[in-house]
This record gives C-alpha cells, sequence and structure tokens, in this order.
C-alpha cells in the first residue's frame, strides 16, 4: 500500500535535497533522500511512498535507467530534476513513464506545488468510462482503443500511459473532433495553471503520440494550430 505522507528523493546534491526536504516536511510530509542510485532502489523495492524526485545525474548511474527499472515494478509517479535543459532530454523521460521534469535552478515552493499535484493526480479517480454500446441506434462509432485500469491498450496490449498522459488522451476521446485548448487539457489532467507551465502539455502529447505509434494510431492526436489538440480517427 502506498504511503501517501513519505516523499522519496534521490539526488546527490546535499544542498538542493536539504532545500526540497526543509519545504515537504514543514507541509508534513515524511522524507527519504539518497544520494545514489542504488541506495534510492533498495528503499523503493523495500518501501512504499507517495512521489520520488528523481535526478537525472547520478554519481553511480542514470536517473532515466533508474526511472525504466523502477517502471519494471512500480507505478509510482516520478518527477524528473535535472540541469539539462535539451527538449530530447525532457521528451525521453516522459516517454520512459515519467510524470514531470523539473530544470535547476528551480524554486522549492513550485516543487512542492506540482509534487502535491501529481500526489492528488494519483489518488483513486472514478472508473473509466465504458466503451460506447454500438448496439444503441444513438451510439456513437466505436474506436479500438480501450481504457481499462486507467491505461488505454487494444486486445490487451496497454499503451503503458502515466497518470497525467492517460488523462490527457482520456479527455480528447471523451470529446472526439472538438479541439481542446492547453489550458483545458491542463485542468483535465490536473496540472498547475501556469502560463510558462502550459507548453509541457505539448511534450506529453509527444510521448502519447510516440506511445500510439506502436499501434500505427499517432496520427489520431491531431493538431489545431493556433488553437490546440483534437482526437480523430481518419478515413483510410
Amino acid at each position: 500500500m502506498t504511503d501517501q505522507s513519505t516523499v522519496l528523493i534521490i539526488e546527490d546534491e546535499p544542498a538542493i535535497a536539504e532545500n526540497l526536504i526543509h519545504v515537504l516536511e514543514t507541509d508534513g510530509y515524511h522524507v527519504a533522500w539518497f544520494a545514489t542510485a542504488g541506495e534510492g532502489l533498495i528503499f523503493l523495492q523495500n518501501n512504499s511512498a507517495a512521489l520520488l524526485v528523481l535526478d537525472v545525474g547520478l554519481p553511480d548511474g542514470n536517473g532515466f535507467e533508474l526511472c525504466k527499472t523502477i517502471r519494471e515494478f512500480s507505478d509510482i509517479p516520478i518527477i524528473f530534476l535535472t540541469a539539462r535543459s535539451d527538449e530530447i532530454d525532457r521528451v525521453v523521460g516522459l516517454e520512459i513513464g515519467a510524470d514531470d521534469y523539473v530544470i535547476k535552478p528551480f524554486s522549492p515552493r513550485e516543487m512542492l506545488a506540482r509534487i502535491k499535484l501529481r500526489i492528488k493526480a494519483k489518488a483513486p479517480m472514478a472508473e473509466p468510462k465504458l466503451v460506447p454500446d454500438t448496439t444503441s441506434e444513438q451510439a456513437q462509432p466505436s474506436h479500438d482503443l480501450v481504457a481499462t485500469n486507467f491505461d488505454y491498450g487494444v486486445a490487451g496490449q496497454m499503451l503503458g500511459l502515466t497518470a497525467v498522459e492517460f488523462k490527457i488522451l482520456d479527455k480528447l476521446i471523451s470529446v472526439s473532433s472538438n479541439v481542446l485548448s492547453r489550458e483545458q487539457l491542463m485542468i483535465a489532467a490536473d496540472m498547475a495553471p501556469e502560463a510558462a507551465y502550459e507548453r509541457n502539455i505539448d511534450t506529453h502529447i509527444k510521448a502519447i503520440r510516440h506511445k500510439l505509434k506502436s499501434f500505427g494510431m499517432s496520427e489520431r492526436i491531431c493538431t489545431k494550430r493556433g488553437f490546440g489538440y483534437f482526437y480523430c480517427i481518419k478515413s483510410e
């Protein structure tokens, strides 16, 4: 069972870790801090936590590789922490299962807000909607993506969506063919309503398209330039 009061930090810079620990403990969280990938992995294999703040550059390994290892046994929300700002790094981080990406230097209070949002997003949600009943005269045309356990898949093969990705795709499908702005998608995904953060929707969309590509469906997430995104099934 997940410990909703504990945040795990794997970060080798003491000053950064101590700042985070201070704001988290002041807000009522317990914190487990480790400076190496190995120590953090052992902790997570034997204990539960509400969220992981993971540094990309660690003395004994790469945060991306550690994330992939963790995703083999845990769906804990993961926020990457790094000094690297290249878009490709953000995309890679999200594609392998991270929920957010924060660049150093950063505001500890902003990080706290993001942590709380991710933990909230991981809390039990309402069951996903059922696939439309095609036997009804008023039923909408069905698609072959099916929602199961807060993920989408085809014939039992799941996309492996993060919590944020699931909420974005679920919202797009629910209003199929209607354009949704970045702000509307942020609200649907329980993301922080900050102008600077709005562009993170684009990164999540790229990650979703990459996962859909495995099923030949990447073009189902369409862009309406200047407005936002919509879900469509194009005729062959």
